[in-house]
């Protein structure tokens, strides 16, 4: 999915685009609503898809910037027995793109159906946010977390200062090296004594605890109510295009993307 955009201003290969729309996750066509072809698999070790995005498919308002063709592709791994791995790669055909993808799980470290996240247990290992506006697109600051219900750098319930009824906010994370993985997030439910590891190679971290959720249907004909569950996206930062002090998103022809995440599971 390509993150949150405010297109008043973007300006590639002498191509820009001042329509004013807001982007969020993807343009008319998203990688979640597209058929990917399976490239290879193996039982009990990985399998990989790809998808060649094409010209224009982004709509036509976005004639110039997430329209020209892509070649992606994600690979879902397991590792050991208590391990499990995605790896996203983006190519370039023919012109510049902004391109950044997320994997947007929702977890419940408690199970299927058993109600809130409010009482599981966070840390982030990133000390500054980028605040947003009342539409959720970055004001271009970047702010320290420090005094505010945004720290997460000791662990913490997500229900103990949380603010208007969610988190949904891009943390920027203390690492100094963006092609090699380090920790992005540990989640811990009290009740089972399950514990989530992140580990990616990105910068950013969209922490969202589901405050907009609402009766929302799942499997087992379940309803998903407020705060069912916790997202942690690893990504670049949201609206990078238009802030040139962010790190870029654009992918050239002849560059590769590569997202990385890890997930390490363990319970007391």
């Amino acid at each position: 999915e390509f993150r949150r955009y405010c297109s008043w201003l973007w300006a590639i290969d002498s191509y820009t685009d001042y329509e004013g729309k807001i982007i969020y996750h993807s343009g008319a066509r998203g990688f979640s609503d597209v058929i990917w072809s399976v490239e290879s698999h193996k039982k009990h070790s990985h399998v990989t898809f790809t998808y060649d995005s094409f010209e224009n498919e982004q709509g036509t308002y976005l004639n110039y910037l997430l329209s020209w063709k892509t070649k992606v592709s994600v690979t879902y791994m397991l590792i050991g027995t208590h391990e499990f791995g995605v790896k996203m790669i983006a190519k370039q055909v023919d012109k510049a793109t902004p391109v950044n993808l997320a994997q947007h799980t929702y977890w419940n470290l408690r199970g299927h159906n058993s109600g809130d996240i409010l009482s599981h247990t966070v840390q982030i290992f990133g000390s500054h946010i980028t605040p947003v506006d009342k539409l959720l697109i970055p004001t271009g600051e970047i702010i320290s977390v420090k005094g505010t219900p945004y720290d997460f750098l000791e662990p913490k319930k997500v229900g103990s200062q949380i603010q208007e009824g969610l988190y949904d906010m891009n943390y920027v994370l203390d690492k100094s090296f963006q092609k090699h993985l380090s920790k992005a997030a540990v989640v811990i439910d009290p009740v089972s004594g399950r514990k989530l590891e992140l580990w990616s190679n990105q910068l950013g971290l969209q922490f969202y605890t589901s405050g907009q959720l609402n009766a929302t249907k799942g499997k087992d004909e379940a309803l998903y109510g407020k705060h069912a569950g916790i997202a942690l996206e690893t990504k670049g930062f949201p609206d990078s295009v238009n802030y040139p002090y962010f790190p870029s998103q654009i992918v050239k022809p002849g560059e590769i993307y590569e997202h990385t995440m890890l997930y390490k599971f363990t319970a007391n």
